[in-house]
């Protein structure tokens, strides 16, 4: 990389201070030649490789060696079949997130036909619940005992319960285990994404919002799914609730046992075929540098690449020796007995920081009560606006249409999302970034939502239906990209998890408000009345689009940290 290509700057925004000049001038003297050449290339550094809003968030011998990281894996190990491999097996964690939020969804009106609960809204809280659970708990754990553990075991816990789900006996024990469910594939997006963004160069972070269209894909397979079963093994449209057998309504169980068997199948392609390496970022956060340049020498080994980065480099930007490498139980036990709110502040450290993170997880709140007021009941909505003469199957091939039109929303965004104008002038303003192009597509989901609520056939709610799923998609896929990049890798799960796990807090409402605005039987009792949670959803992501515009950083074009 060349100095007319980049603008090269000091790595920190002050000169190098005595105790920095006093560890080149020991190491000299000691013939340490790297520690100097470690010295010298960390002094001028490129402006990508920094994210300085995040400075405050973290020492600066992490800083340091991150930037040292950055420029590794952006000059010599690059974006190869390690990367590859591992955006298709992080993408299947995104896919059965959303598979099984969709799986529940187009579940609900046959649930509520054989086994006739009170409200069957009470599923979609259980799921929440759970996914609320689940997003805090994985999250955490992963800057407690790093990415590695929680990534595995998300999508086994889920696949065993979703098998479980299918043979439910009665509506407690399925509510129950749909919590279960969501406690498994809570973790996906937080882990996953955190994982992910820490094994890739900066100039493939796009590639990160691009994961959005596994997300797609999942709510896709579940509609294909349910409409090849629901849609032939189910009871007939005119069957009343509580009068629809068992034995004439297998397709829903079927569903749950083959999204059950297939995220199982995904566990093992994760687990056992592909060689997993810890977050080189997350390593050198506990002192575990050896570790770390010997994750760097197995991406670089994967890519056919070598890597001139050393031990003696990262060393040479602090004082102190390296810790040796600990057993899962040690670091267990050390993590737990010290846990405290250490992950927690430096997400809020200095003012800029502390105002984007917190509107960042507010952000998050409001999506997470508007996504599930449309999208966990939009089979419900779908059936009550499909003529009483369609079968069942009319319903699952619309939210099938529905769910295609979500694809091509992610690769909308990634054309986007790092396009940036700045001002030539003496005012220094950008369009374009992560941020605008949420903040659009956010927009435009809830005008298409207050369009939703004042269609009259079922031609234009299929129609409102397929533009929201596409521009809601875009969003989902800049947000989810955005959020992991604007928090450090030290404490990116615990950042994402406080994002993810208020999102599931706030969608518990979701069902509230759906009880509270329709009848038991999931309609109201005129159109007004039945689109009302539409109509909060629309207002939530208008109001969400604006908190976008406001986020003081914009991370388009920088390394994450």
């Amino acid at each position: 990389m060349s100095r007319s290509s980049h603008e090269y700057i000091p790595l920190l925004t002050m000169p190098v201070d005595t105790n920095d000049e006093q560890l080149g001038r020991t190491s000299l003297s000691q013939g340490n030649k790297s520690n100097v050449d470690a010295n010298v290339e960390i002094k001028y550094i490129s402006e990508e490789f920094i994210q300085h809003d995040l400075q405050k968030s973290v020492d600066r011998a992490y800083e340091r060696k991150c930037a040292l990281i950055n420029k590794c894996l952006q000059e010599e190990i690059g974006f190869g079949p390690y990367q590859k491999q591992l955006f298709m097996l992080t993408g299947l964690g995104w896919l059965a997130d959303n598979m099984w939020f969709q799986a529940v969804a187009v579940a609900l009106p046959q649930v509520q036909k054989e086994l006739h609960p009170s409200r069957i809204e009470f599923t979609t809280l259980s799921l929440y619940a759970g996914l609320a659970i689940g997003a805090s708990a994985w999250g955490v754990m992963a800057d407690i005992i790093g990415r590695k553990l929680s990534f595995n075991i998300t999508l086994f816990l889920a696949g065993v319960f979703g098998v479980a789900a299918g043979a439910a006996p009665n509506f407690v024990a399925f509510a129950s285990l749909v919590g279960c469910i969501g406690f498994g594939v809570g973790g996906n997006l937080p882990v996953d994404g955190a994982l992910y963004l820490e094994h890739i160069p900066q100039s493939h972070q796009w590639t990160l919002t691009l994961l959005s269209t596994w997300w797609a894909i999942g709510q896709l397979i579940a509609s294909l799914v349910a409409w090849a079963l629901i849609g032939n093994f189910s009871c007939d449209i005119s069957a009343s609730d509580g009068k629809c057998l068992k034995a004439d309504n297998m397709g829903w169980r079927y569903t749950m046992y083959t999204l059950g068997c297939l995220t199982l199948i995904m566990f093992i392609l994760r687990f056992f075929l592909f060689d997993l390496q810890e977050s080189s970022k997350y390593l050198i956060g506990k002192k575990r540098d050896a570790e770390a340049i010997k994750v760097l020498e197995h991406l670089a080994k994967k890519n056919n690449r070598t890597i001139t980065l050393t031990l003696e480099k990262l060393l040479a930007v602090e004082d102190g020796d390296n810790v040796p490498p600990k057993t899962i139980l040690e670091i267990l036990k050390g993590s737990f007995s010290t846990f405290s709110l250490s992950h927690i502040r430096p997400l809020f450290a200095g003012r800029k920081l502390a105002i984007n993170s917190s509107i960042t997880i507010f952000i998050w709140g409001l999506i997470g009560l508007a996504s599930p007021l449309f999208n966990a009941f939009l089979p419900l909505y779908l059936a009550g606006r499909v003529s009483s003469n369609d079968s069942t199957s009319v319903t699952y091939r619309n939210a099938t249409i529905v769910s295609i039109m979500g694809i091509p929303g992610s690769f909308i965004a990634c054309l986007v999302v790092d396009w940036r104008r700045r001002s030539t002038g003496s005012r220094k303003w950008s369009i374009g970034g992560r941020k605008l192009t949420m903040a659009v597509s956010t927009l435009v989901t809830g005008i298409f939502l207050f369009l939703f609520t004042t269609s009259k056939s079922e031609g234009a709610v299929l129609g409102y239906s397929c533009v929201s799923s596409l521009t809601q998609n875009a969003m989902f896929g800049v947000l989810y990209a955005y959020t992991p990049e604007v928090f450090p890798a030290p404490h990116r799960g615990t950042g994402d998890a406080l994002a993810s796990s208020f999102n599931r807090c706030t969608g518990l409402l979701g069902p509230v408000i759906k009880i509270a605005t329709t009848s038991a039987v999931g309609t109201g009792l005129a159109d007004s009345v039945a689109n009302g949670s539409v109509f909060v959803s629309a207002s939530l992501y208008v109001v969400a689009s604006i908190f976008m515009m406001l986020l003081p950083i914009e991370t388009a074009g920088k390394a994450a940290l």
